[in-house]
């Protein structure tokens, strides 16, 4: 498969050709399914917490006889079936976090770079940088691909400079070649890849290396 690619003025300048090994893959939405589930599973935080009739504080004296009242049985105020007693089944701490196989999860990045490489989402853009680390000049070469859409750029190697001036962008998030985010690339709107980036992911996503 061969990609067009720009300049950061959006002028275009010459042709590159994709590894269909990593590019050019059929569509596989259950491997995908799985590598987001588990992305958001790994992400969340898991602390909500509430009470039991044991944990709750307050009289465990009997608030009225127990027969003869009309009123249905009480052991103590802190029962579930009042206002303000103990929960029951609620939720406690707990890690939500699992794996699944690296196979798996590289088959699903592949995957989910080859469909975005067949849609006009995917732009390849010269190699370049933000000297200044100023927010401006990096919306001035963004709009020339993008404007006020979910964008990724995937970075040949951890810019600091570039993360810098887009962290101010709502919109936007940063991916390194060697660290992508199924859930990420999934839903983005457009993916601006740097030229170097394009030959590290069919450098680190090669079926060679897999086997190793």
């Amino acid at each position: 498969m061969e990609k067009k690619v720009y300049s950061t003025s959006g002028k275009e300048l010459r042709t590159i050709t994709l590894d269909d090994g990593v590019f050019n893959l059929p569509e596989n939405d259950a491997v995908i399914y799985y590598a987001i589930t588990n992305e958001l599973a790994n992400m969340r935080v898991g602390t909500a917490c509430t009470k039991t009739r044991a944990e709750v504080h307050g009289s465990n004296a009997k608030p009225y006889k127990q027969k003869g009242t009309g009123n249905a049985r009480r052991g103590d105020k802190k029962s579930p079936i009042m206002v303000g007693g103990g929960t029951i089944f609620g939720p406690k701490p707990r890690d939500f976090s699992y794996s699944i196989p690296k196979k798996e999860k590289r088959l699903a990045m592949k995957t989910i770079l080859s469909m975005q490489a067949r849609s006009d989402r995917f732009t390849v853009v010269e190699d370049f940088t933000i000297e200044s680390g100023k927010t401006k000049d990096l919306v001035g070469i963004l709009n020339n691909f993008s404007k006020n859409e979910r964008t990724v750029i995937i970075l040949k190697d951890d810019d600091r400079k570039i993360k810098q001036a887009g962290r101010n962008i709502p919109t936007l998030s940063f991916l390194s070649f060697n660290r992508l985010r199924a859930h990420d690339l999934f839903y983005a709107r457009k993916i601006v890849v740097l030229e170097s980036a394009v030959k590290n992911l069919s450098e680190f996503y090669a079926e060679d290396k897999e086997a190793k």
